[in-house]
């Protein structure tokens, strides 16, 4: 590829040979070394860059960026689709509108269909406790900006 460069084979190719004496070409590799620094620091940004782009807030990748990040061995965290319950209205009396209740199964404002989240991000409770607001994070970098979300433990 074009930004492969060895430094110690350039270093030979371009300079004379009347020059190729060893204390001048450890001088010019000494000198070389903030360059070699900064090639090396590109190289991984550059990675890291392509890795970004080559994911995205799909569930499939989504879901990978996780494993890969927090989990690598056993990969474990999964995603599923939010909780989508109606909700059960209880009228008042001046509304004069009896409900008869039966079992009723109290739920949290996040699993409600029109005010709950989209996805839930299932993870190990040990990797939440370390890593929440890390994988938070993480999520938020590659979900849509609609889309809402929660992590729970397994």
């Amino acid at each position: 590829m074009w930004y492969n460069i060895d430094f110690d084979k350039l270093l030979k190719l371009v300079t004379p040979p009347f020059l190729q004496k060893k204390v001048f070409m450890v001088f010019v590799s000494v000198s070389l070394e903030p360059i070699k620094t900064i090639y090396n620091d590109w190289i991984i940004n550059r990675d890291a860059r392509l890795y970004n782009l080559e994911h995205n807030g799909q569930v499939c990748y989504l879901r990978k960026v996780l494993n890969d990040r927090f989990d690598s061995t056993q990969r474990r965290i999964q995603i599923a689709d939010g909780n989508q319950y109606d909700r059960t209205y209880i009228y008042t009396r001046v509304e004069q509108n009896p409900k008869y209740l039966g079992k009723l199964t109290l739920h949290s404002r996040s699993d409600y269909a029109d005010t709950g989240v989209d996805f839930i991000v299932y993870a190990p409770s040990s990797i939440i406790t370390e890593n929440n607001y890390a994988i938070e994070a993480l999520v938020n970098e590659y979900k849509q900006d609609v889309k809402r979300f929660k992590v729970v433990g397994l």
